[in-house]
């Protein structure tokens, strides 16, 4: 391929390396700059790609075009004409003429010029100068909101306003790279990441031994994978500190994504798992608890006296299998945000787990057409009263 020319055939390689998921040391070489030079770019731009301007060929008229309007303008030939010969469309050359507009007819000179300077000045961010727009996406991504949900809910909430809508690539552009302006950086602390720099998500799994009496998750009835009735869930722990031997329990329903939390503040053996998890599910209508999928942990070894308190039909995973509890394993993710890594999480109460779940439980989510679980578990509870009436 050869080496680069140009400082922008060096960004252009190196950024396509990126895209390719190189990483930056694989897209340094590729674009044959130097691992340092490299560092220094995929930081300064909070790694993601700064918008540049695009070389004006195809649809930008050239300078031999803009030469050929003068010469027909000259001769008389009206727009369609000329858009005919061009092989353009009346509405451009209409603009292109008054762009090149002088006291003296069209000139291609100043035309040209106009058309450069417009081209070079950076457009303004609309989280930069839209200050309700703004203060809308910092107020959501302060409880956590993705950008994505952010986006989607903005045309719920002001379906009349389109200046009101934003998509979550320019909120992450705004958030990342600085050049952009509107959000602060400091406001990647409230994604799920928290990171300062965009990277690809890295994908880790854990399973533990085998419990006996169990019955698999391929014995589950397939209404369980469609999704389609409520009252499945997925269930797993978050481990605290090893010497604080605390853990949180995590219980997911699969139709609307309703979360649960269990508070486990000083083991999470069997014998206290059981009594969470069967006093959490007593506060449910009988019609929420008909199933409930685990991973292979020793903390489930009482599952069979779970099922005869709660009357929930009890699966367990295959072993190294985190997609089998897709639900939860993304739960546990976003629950990460409120509950760190290596922290003695006895200090997160009743109270405090119960608040966090009615946060997640509030946050709109894509696959429900950016209505929230709660609303949609109201909307699915209304509709079985209805109908249980109507019968």
């Amino acid at each position: 391929m050869g080496r680069p020319k140009s400082p922008r055939e060096f960004d252009r390689r190196f950024w396509a390396g990126i895209r390719a998921g190189l990483g930056v040391t694989g897209a340094a070489a590729e674009a044959g700059m130097s691992l340092t030079s490299a560092k220094q770019r995929f930081r300064k731009a909070g790694g993601v790609n700064p918008t540049r301007r695009g070389s004006p060929v195809g649809r930008y008229l050239s300078w031999s075009e803009r030469e050929e309007i003068a010469a027909l303008v000259h001769a008389g030939h009206g727009v369609r004409e000329i858009a005919r010969r061009l092989g353009r469309s009346p509405g451009t050359i209409s603009r292109e003429r008054d762009r090149g507009a002088t006291a003296q007819g069209y000139r291609a000179s100043i035309a040209q010029a106009r058309a450069d300077a417009g081209r070079s000045a950076p457009r303004a961010a609309k989280l930069a100068t839209n200050l309700r727009l703004r203060r809308e996406v910092q107020a959501r991504l302060e409880r956590r909101d993705s950008p994505e949900q952010i986006a989607g809910r903005l045309k719920i909430d002001f379906p009349d306003e389109p200046e009101m809508w934003v998509s979550a690539e320019t909120i992450y552009q705004s958030l990342y790279v600085q050049a952009r302006g509107g959000l602060k950086r400091e406001l990647t602390a409230y994604l799920r990441t928290g990171r300062s720099v965009r990277k690809p998500r890295r994908r880790e799994g854990e399973r533990r031994g085998r419990i006996p009496g169990m019955v698999s998750i391929s014995e589950r009835p397939p209404e369980v994978e469609d999704q389609a009735v409520p009252g499945h869930w997925e269930g797993d722990l978050i481990l605290g500190s090893v010497a604080s031997a605390s853990a949180v329990g995590t219980l997911v329903e699969r139709t609307t994504g309703f979360v649960m939390l269990l508070h486990l503040p000083e083991n999470h053996g069997a014998l206290a798992v059981q009594e969470a998890l069967v006093a959490k599910m007593a506060t449910l209508p009988e019609q929420l608890r008909l199933s409930l999928t685990w991973d292979q942990g020793n903390e489930m070894a009482n599952h069979a006296q779970i099922a005869e308190a709660t009357g929930l039909e009890i699966y367990f995973c295959d072993p190294h299998s985190p997609w089998q509890r897709g639900s939860n394993e993304n739960t546990n993710g976003l629950l990460r945000q409120y509950l760190p890594k290596g922290s003695d999480l006895s200090f997160y109460g009743p109270g405090m787990l119960d608040n966090i779940a009615a946060e997640l439980n509030s946050r709109p989510r894509k696959r429900h057409s950016f209505q929230t679980p709660a609303e949609v578990l109201d909307q699915l509870l209304s509709e079985a009263a209805t109908n249980h009436g109507v019968a």
